[in-house]
């Protein structure tokens, strides 16, 4: 057995989409999945992370990664599969509580890390922002790195 598979470790990932796009997370990222809710409009706010949810009482960014990846919002608007994805990511030394639109969220799953390889040089997605890809059964999937784009956001946010 070579080096390289015995350092390997299995991960489960939760598996959605945007727009045409799949994606896995970290499941250990995952607090909870909500069906579609009113969600408040910040003024300012850029269209990265236009909204604010409630969520049990706490105020929760609602952030629609296609625009930071360069996805277009499908054309039929509004769909009966859209979720809300609740998540913790670490930005700096903080846990932060957060959302994502997902046009569709399928399954968890799980997922060796030696099956990840590296986003292609000639990718249409920001590598910044990508850790990795992963061929699922049937399609290839992207690996968002959630701490690299929330703490660009904040950043952002800091700055202006």
């Amino acid at each position: 057995m070579s080096s390289q598979k015995s350092q390997a470790r299995l991960m489960h990932v939760l598996t959605f989409s945007l727009g045409t796009q799949k994606f896995a997370i970290a499941a250990g990222n995952l607090r909870e999945i909500l069906d579609p809710m009113p969600c408040t409009r910040v003024p300012g706010a850029g269209t990265i992370v236009p909204w604010v949810l409630n969520v049990r009482g706490s105020v929760v960014p609602l952030a629609d990664l296609r625009m930071l990846l360069g996805i277009r919002k499908s054309p039929s608007g509004e769909s009966e599969t859209r979720r809300l994805v609740v998540l913790e990511v670490l930005v700096g030394e903080d846990l932060i509580t957060t959302a994502i639109i997902a046009d569709a969220v399928h399954e968890v799953t799980t997922i060796s890390s030696a099956a990840i390889e590296p986003l292609p040089a000639a990718s249409q997605f920001p590598a910044e922002f990508i850790s990795g890809i992963w061929r699922g059964e049937t399609e290839f999937y992207l690996l968002p790195d959630l701490a690299a784009i929330f703490t660009t956001l904040a950043n952002r946010s800091n700055a202006a």
